[in-house]
């Protein structure tokens, strides 16, 4: 009788587990691409990561199955895995994507946004901005991402956050392709989507946001022809 009456009133927390070893892999492969180490088209050879990363074989081996069906890597036959080299169509169909997610998140946005929340974005967003005026490729991209996470926090909606986690984490990577050509530009785009946020105009917001989605790809795909992807050190090779 004791022992049930403790069982219905006992707070039970669930234990703390360590991340599994493959997960940890899987995360720290992706981090390697999205941060430009890993550039696409790169061989990715099992025993060179393992020995790198202090892991058996078979972990760096469920990761890599794991990356090629989410489309972040290529596994050839008798070849290895490659970094997935992203096609035109491939990088059009995620902004397309977020476009969608990022306009609904400036529109919630609008409507929860409090003071010291706006306050936190303009942080970011100076944050950026003096990456950019540096030079300073990864804290530009860094910031780029904490902005966007943080809009989509203030939204309110954890769905809508997820999603646009999920997709924020590809367009971090495609964003470093175009960085150095955006720079000043991308800030000046989150400054005034800050003030429709501040202003509670969620019109101006989903307007902006589109904007400020619809540059990074022109962007883009000025970098393919012109080479400014592989002059910023990430070796991309277009795919048509």
């Amino acid at each position: 009788m004791g022992a049930g009456r403790l069982m219905n009133t006992a707070v039970i927390r669930p234990l703390q587990r360590p991340v599994p070893l493959r997960q940890s892999v899987y995360d720290a492969l992706i981090d390697l691409i999205v941060g430009g180490e890993l550039p696409p088209g790169q061989h990715m050879v099992e025993t060179d990561l393992a020995r790198q990363l202090g892991v058996s074989r078979q972990p760096i081996r469920e990761a890599l199955h794991r990356m090629e069906a989410e489309g972040w890597v290529d596994l050839r036959p008798s070849q290895g895995a490659f970094v997935h080299v992203p096609t035109d169509q491939e990088v059009d169909e995620l902004l397309d994507v977020r476009a969608l997610l990022e306009a609904e998140t400036a529109r919630l946005a609008t409507r929860a946004a409090s003071p010291g929340q706006v306050a936190r974005l303009r942080e970011i967003c100076a944050e950026g901005q003096a990456a950019a005026e540096q030079d300073d490729l990864s804290r530009a991209v860094a910031a780029n991402d904490s902005f966007h996470a943080e809009s989509a926090g203030i939204a309110g909606n954890s769905v809508l956050a997820e999603l646009a986690g999920i997709v924020g984490r590809r367009v971090q990577w495609y964003y470093r392709m175009v960085a150095p050509e955006r720079g000043h530009g991308s800030w000046a785009e989150h400054a005034e989507l800050i003030d429709a946020i501040e202003a509670s105009d969620p019109e101006r917001a989903q307007l902006l946001a589109r904007k400020h989605t619809e540059l990074p790809r022109a962007a883009y795909h000025r970098s393919l022809t012109t080479g400014a992807a592989v002059s910023a050190g990430v070796g991309l090779a277009p795919v048509r």
